[in-house]
């Protein structure tokens, strides 16, 4: 096969790329090298083979040069994190939603009809909630007057009485709650478009969170494992939002790689005008509290210090429920969390 890998030279990108050539697959890679991610303006190195393009994936004419001879797009190229605030708004929309476009319209015209996006688990805002009295509830929006009292787990909307956190499954309503989450939901609609106008493709790789060797250093972009790391190497106490009790699944860089070449190879047996959608999680639930206390003993560090201190467009629980990738296409993560963690205190990260 031969790919065109947007974002080939990020964290993530720079992973699928290593693995498409193990698999011998072809590998074009297409990274605007932004400085947030790529400070020195040098991308990583590759494997050997790999051809690399510099360019954004806004610009039609380098995307389609990129395009040529390609029967297949892994596009990973986007703009990550919650960002600082609104003022945010048009980078992740120009970057995320105009590049997801143009690139989409490239295809089309280049009769390229094979499409892995990179999603996230963003789009669904919080995670799966029961109450006792009520069954299955959504949260409503989170209130400044609770997060600042203390009051960090999502009451019933109904009754208020506390609510169980579950697994999310890819049939759940879409509830993006903040710009970058709104531009993730855009990038699958656009996605979704493109597949029935011109007979393509695509599988949604919706990644949980993400860590592993080669993540950016603490800028305000960075995932938090990432923020942890960081404080961990300088000797600093991790500094832990909220009280730490914040669900996630944290999914090994290398495994992610994984589930977008068997999403790939898998592109060909569907049919024309498809959208599959797939969470890409390792299975096991932990808190933002225990993933920074494994870092910090790990890294021989200090424990980490929770602050009570929150982000208004976070989200409490979002943990998936990834069986449908496992059963579907036989993905199984290999990373066990303790192993990834302990390796990850010492892993280098982009920057250093």
């Amino acid at each position: 096969m031969d790919v065109l890998l947007t974002g080939g030279a990020g964290f993530i990108g720079s992973a699928v790329a290593r693995g498409l050539v193990g698999a011998g697959h072809r590998v074009r890679v297409l990274d605007a090298l932004l400085p947030a991610v790529h400070p020195s303006g040098r991308p990583p190195r590759l494997p050997n083979g790999v051809e690399f393009l510099r360019g954004d994936v806004r610009d039609r004419a380098v995307v389609e040069r990129a395009l040529r001879g390609a029967t297949a797009v892994c596009h990973q190229a986007a703009m990550v994190g919650l960002g600082l605030d609104l003022d945010d708004a048009p980078e992740y929309c120009g970057c995320n939603d105009l590049g997801t476009a143009v690139l989409l319209a490239a295809m089309a015209r280049a009769k390229v009809r094979q499409l892995v996006l990179a999603g996230s688990m963003v789009v669904y805002g919080e995670g799966r909630y029961t109450c006792e009295q009520h069954g299955a509830v959504a949260p409503g929006p989170r209130r400044t007057a609770d997060l600042d009292a203390g009051r960090f787990e999502p009451p019933c909307p109904r009754c208020g009485e506390p609510l169980l956190p579950g697994l999310v499954d890819e049939g759940a309503v879409l509830d993006p709650r903040n710009v970058y989450a709104a531009s993730k939901v855009a990038q699958e609609h656009l996605a979704s478009a493109w597949a029935r106008v011109a007979g393509g493709r695509v599988t949604v790789l919706r990644y949980h969170n993400v860590y592993g060797p080669g993540m950016p250093r603490d800028t305000p972009y960075a995932g938090v494992a990432s923020i942890f790391r960081s404080a961990v190497a300088r000797g600093q106490a991790p500094r832990v939002f909220e009280d730490g009790g914040q669900r996630r699944d944290f999914v090994h860089v290398a495994d992610v790689a994984e589930a977008n070449l068997v999403a790939l190879e898998a592109l060909s047996q569907r049919d024309p005008g498809s959208v599959r959608c797939y969470n890409v999680g390792s299975g096991s639930v932990h808190t933002i509290g225990e993933m920074a206390a494994a870092l910090a003993a790990a890294g021989g560090g200090r424990p980490p210090v929770v602050t009570g201190q929150y982000r208004l467009g976070d989200v409490r629980h979002i943990t998936a429920d990834s069986a449908r990738l496992r059963e579907e296409l036989g993905w199984r993560p290999a990373v066990a969390f303790a192993d990834g963690m302990a390796a990850f205190a010492h892993a280098p990260l982009r920057g250093e």
